[in-house]
């Protein structure tokens, strides 16, 4: 897939999770930030099968989604995407931007919207702060996102199965804030939402405007000079 197409693509699948996003916050300031449809019975579901070994195993795994953890990751994924110490530095600057830049832009929607968490009694995890969309879902959407990235783009065979793990990653720290819960599962999907957005606007502007030494190998840029002097490929 050339440049151009992935620029598309990034652009429009970040459109529709803009969309989808939207309309779910609306739906939520027009309920006075009450929980919906699926709400109520997942959290009870949730409060009802918490052993605890499982409680103490999602709090493990909803450690990871916040802190230290996704920026390690971050730069993990800039050291596997570029081939060349200037395209490792720019790879880790925009990760890192990136990532910060959707947590302050989510932070400023989570106090707008300020929806309520679920009652205090059902807690089975710290938390702070209004609850759509999920901090912690989303900065690990936000982070599994950019390892995929970064794995699609370099890693040798065998990626499949790190792509999924890292998906996976991202999923499950969302469903254990709900699981502990201090999150509706729709403050969840508002933060899968919101990172699938976020990450479609960053992945199609680096795309469409990054120039090619930074983003390749070196080859596509030669090409294009190659192209711009009159000569051959």
């Amino acid at each position: 897939m050339n440049r151009r197409d992935a620029a598309d693509l990034a652009g429009s699948v970040g459109l529709g999770a803009w969309v989808a996003f939207g309309l779910l916050g609306m739906v939520v300031i027009g309920g006075g930030g009450a929980p919906l449809f699926p709400d109520h019975d997942l959290l009870a579901w949730c409060a009802g099968h918490r052993p605890a070994a499982a409680v103490a195993l999602a709090r493990g795994v909803t450690a990871t989604g916040t802190g230290v953890i996704p920026y390690a990751l971050v730069l993990l994924a800039a050291a596997v995407a570029g081939r060349t110490a200037r395209q490792r530095a720019v790879a880790a600057a925009l990760g890192v931007g990136c990532l910060a830049a959707g947590q302050a832009v989510r932070h400023g929607v989570m106090e707008f919207v300020a929806r309520p968490r679920p009652p205090r009694p059902e807690w089975d995890a710290y938390a702070t702060g209004w609850a759509f969309p999920s901090g912690h879902t989303t900065t690990a959407a936000l982070t599994a996102g950019l390892l995929v990235l970064a794995l699609r783009l370099r890693a040798p065979r065998g990626r499949t199965p790190l792509c999924l793990a890292a998906g996976c990653w991202g999923l499950l720290v969302g469903l254990t804030r709900v699981y502990l819960g201090v999150h509706w599962f729709t403050d969840v999907l508002g933060g899968w939402l919101f990172a699938a957005g976020w990450l479609g606007a960053c992945g199609g502007a680096a795309a469409r405007w990054l120039p090619g030494s930074l983003v390749g190998d070196g080859r596509e840029s030669a090409r294009s000079a190659a192209a711009r002097d009159g000569g051959g490929p």
